[in-house]
């Protein structure tokens, strides 16, 4: 039996090395050799070139430069950023945005939940590792309920609208 194992389109010239423009012809040549198929996309200057030797097909196509890649609507920087801004202050009206802040850091793998303490008062506080450089935070489990978790997510929006950098809680 056969195995397909062929390469995706290249964005460079395989022979020049030059990137691909967006809308450039490309020309594939596809050759059987010892180690299996080879795929290898020339720009139309240096097709003419090419050594054709074991070419089992060819195709022509127009390069597409790639879309990029979306953007992350919870920008990482952003919310890390507010989350140690609302720590450093230590204002209790914030603990609920805090907990959601550090709850997405922590789906995104920014964050690491390491363990949960209680403090002197009996509250049970969260301790996160930042994944990349090992830096620690506490962050105060406000123990939401469920009628309250609206409320705390329109206000973390709000944090991480770009308008609200303005009005984001200093340290």
């Amino acid at each position: 039996m056969t195995e397909w194992d062929l390469q995706p389109r290249s964005n460079c010239c395989t022979a020049c090395q030059k990137a691909f423009a967006d809308k450039q012809d490309y020309h594939t040549l596809l050759s059987l050799t010892e180690t299996g198929y080879q795929r290898r996309d020339l720009c139309s200057a240096c097709y003419p070139a090419a050594e054709r030797a074991g070419v089992v097909s060819y195709w022509q196509g127009e390069y597409k430069l790639p879309p990029p890649p979306p953007v992350d609507p919870i920008q990482k920087d952003t919310a890390e950023s507010f989350l140690r801004k609302l720590v450093e202050a230590k204002d209790p009206t914030q603990a609920g945005a805090c907990y959601i802040l550090a709850v997405m850091l922590e789906r995104k793998k920014i964050l690491k939940h390491r363990d949960t303490i209680k403090d002197e008062a009996g509250h049970d506080l969260l301790v996160y590792e930042h994944a990349a450089n090992g830096e620690s935070f506490t962050v105060l489990d406000p123990q939401l309920r469920l009628d309250q978790l609206e409320t705390v997510q329109r206000q973390v929006a709000t944090l991480l609208q770009p308008a609200a950098a303005v009005s984001a809680p200093q340290a």
